[in-house]
């Protein structure tokens, strides 16, 4: 009997995965993260202006000398708006989606119970973020050498703090922003699951995520919301950029990892409790 729901909750994680993947709106979402960075790639190639220190998403200038430093400056393109809005679009309608439509009743009554259909979701929507956020960085790479080839002398990367860095340190740092940057949208996405088994609307669940995140950027920005600055989730998504300093700064990043980590375990905590006992009627 174990082994039978293990291999049915299995099933169910392969087909939520798939049916994600397949959905045109997934689709349209990746297309739309890798073609911002490409418009912006065209008008850089077209003019070879970039941007002025702390005006604009950072590594723009960086890569007119080096293209290999642009999937750093596809996440900073995507990441205050975009990427959070296509991971809350996926989270918020995770759950909700399924109520809207009159699934979700039908899909409780296969033996796998709430949990694993929750955790189902989650896996899912996992998979999403990781394929995001990977295919911002591939298609960044892909753009940047194509666009921008390494000038004379450009072969060895400017860090933001000044000393240089090797081609192999670079490859390093921008692995090291993926993993970063898919923890701060898990975030997004744990919040997101979270209303989306409160509300029966996926468009409600995903702009109460979206809500909360734009209420964080603003108390971030706020002086009088100084004492809540260390504890909003979107504080140190850009704690990220300190990879490319010259030694690492690792405050913020370390921050960043340790408050990301909360939010996705309170979030998830709090979508189980609630949909283990929710009342489903649709």
């Amino acid at each position: 009997m174990g082994a039978e729901l293990i291999r049915v909750g299995a099933e169910l994680i392969r087909v939520e995965i798939v049916k994600l993947l397949r959905r045109p709106r997934t689709l349209v979402s990746l297309a739309l993260l890798c073609a911002l960075p490409l418009a912006v790639a065209i008008l850089l190639a077209a003019t070879r202006i970039g941007t002025a220190a702390g005006q604009g998403p950072a590594f723009l200038t960086a890569v007119l000398a080096n293209g290999s430093l642009f999937p750093a400056a596809a996440l900073a393109i995507v990441l205050p708006l975009f990427l959070p809005v296509a991971v809350a679009v996926v989270g918020g309608d995770a759950v909700a989606g399924e109520a809207s439509s009159g699934m979700l009743r039908y899909l409780l009554a296969r033996p796998v119970g709430r949990t694993r259909l929750l955790l189902a979701k989650l896996v899912s929507l996992v998979v999403f973020v990781l394929v995001a956020v990977l295919a911002v960085v591939a298609s960044g790479y892909v753009i940047g050498v194509a666009f921008f080839p390494a000038q004379p002398g450009g072969e060895v990367v400017t860090s933001v703090s000044g000393p240089a860095l090797t081609p192999g340190q670079v490859t390093l740092r921008i692995a090291a922003a993926t993993l970063y940057v898919a923890l701060s949208m898990l975030g997004v996405g744990a919040i997101a699951l979270f209303l989306s088994t409160v509300s029966d609307s996926g468009l409600g669940a995903t702009l109460g995520a979206l809500a909360a995140l734009v209420a964080s950027q603003l108390f971030t920005a706020l002086d009088a919301a100084a004492p809540l600055r260390p504890y909003l989730p979107t504080r140190y998504w850009l704690a990220w950029i300190d990879f490319f300093r010259e030694p690492v700064l690792w405050r913020d990043i370390e921050r960043g990892v340790g408050i990301q980590a909360v939010y996705v375990a309170v979030f998830l905590g709090l979508a189980w409790a609630n949909f283990a006992t929710k009342d489903v009627t649709s």
